[in-house]
């Protein structure tokens, strides 16, 4: 039975064969991206994560998982659950859950924009993203560049592994949006995103799309955050920028074909089964948002292979399936 340190050691060796390829070998360990102790306040793993933003709660058949990470989400509770304005959110949550289906709860979540999933309900074999192929190899010289539009862990993870293998990565931030880790914690955004160029766009403005989707079309690679339904209003298709030779790493919550759902990295963890379960039958998480790490290491490995192959590929990387995989690793799930 491995441990989780275990999955991303193997995961970081894969990750310096491929680059080495490139020109560059990387040491992934040496960076200090796969945790962020040292530079957040976390607590020790229970029923509730590292950040206290997640708690596992029990549902009428079984557990999920709720994230009220940002403002929003805490203002969605009593929409979700039909409750009361007013009352705290996780109280009202404690109060209501038990009482629901967790598929229904999981649904509803969905439909709000929540993040929340039931504890298990992905099943992945290994910790990898899936590639598909769209269209012809594009021939390239020099570095290869790189669009970064994505924020805070996993995806940020992938464009600084690219960086340090050699690419020429170009960090995209909205004026108006930009990365909530870079003044919760600059030295961690700063090792995730220190050796990219910037380019800073405001997307309510004409000429800050134009300048998006001309950093995009030049690119060899982009790396997203974002659900499906954000790129059509920002003037570009993915499907279409694939198929003209570029390579696109979606990292979601549960995949480009769930895009719909949002998830973060500890209530992505525990859908994929990276718990621990103590002797009353109650999950435990396993540590701080380990969905992002092991999906910012697979992301990068799908960049480096769809990249040998020439483009063309999406690389769509979950934070739900990749936790799975890590899981099924682990000897978590049977």
């Amino acid at each position: 039975m491995k441990a989780f340190e275990d999955v991303l050691s193997d995961l970081s060796a894969r990750v310096a064969e491929l680059s080495a390829q490139l020109g560059a070998r990387v040491d992934v360990a040496a960076m200090g991206v796969t945790d962020r102790q040292g530079h957040l306040q976390l607590d020790p793993p229970g029923h509730v994560s590292c950040n206290r933003a997640c708690r596992l709660v029990r549902a009428a058949d079984g557990w999920i998982a709720v994230n009220l990470a940002r403002p929003e989400d805490r203002e969605l509770v009593p929409a979700w659950l039909h409750g009361d304005l007013g009352e705290e959110p996780w109280s009202q949550i404690e109060r209501l859950a038990p009482a629901r289906a967790r598929a229904q709860l999981v649904a509803d979540a969905a439909m709000l924009g929540l993040p929340a999933g039931a504890v298990g309900e992905m099943v992945r074999r290994a910790p990898d993203a899936n590639l598909r192929l769209h269209g012809p190899a594009r021939d390239r010289t020099g570095a290869p560049r790189v669009v970064d539009l994505s924020a805070m862990w996993a995806g940020p993870m992938c464009g600084a592994i690219l960086a340090a293998a050699g690419c020429d990565v170009t960090k995209v931030e909205s004026v108006r949006r930009p990365d909530a880790i870079r003044d919760a914690t600059p030295e961690f955004y700063r090792r995730l995103n220190g050796a990219k160029r910037e380019l800073a766009v405001d997307l309510a403005d004409p000429g800050g799309r134009a300048a998006l989707r001309e950093a995009v079309l030049a690119a060899d690679l982009v790396i997203t955050g974002a659900r499906p339904r954000a790129f059509p209003s920002l003037g570009f298709d993915p499907e279409e920028i694939v198929a003209g030779g570029a390579v696109w790493v979606s990292v979601t919550g549960y995949g480009w074909t769930h895009g719909q759902r949002v998830a973060f990295g500890d209530d992505a963890a525990a859908a994929g089964g990276l718990v621990e379960w103590a002797q009353a039958g109650e999950p435990r998480f396993l540590g701080d948002a380990l969905a992002d790490p092991v999906t910012g290491l697979a992301a990068a490995i799908g960049a480096f292979e769809a990249l040998y192959s020439g483009g063309a590929m999406f690389v769509d990387a979950g934070l739900a399936p990749c936790a799975a995989g890590a899981a099924a690793q682990m000897g978590l799930v049977a």
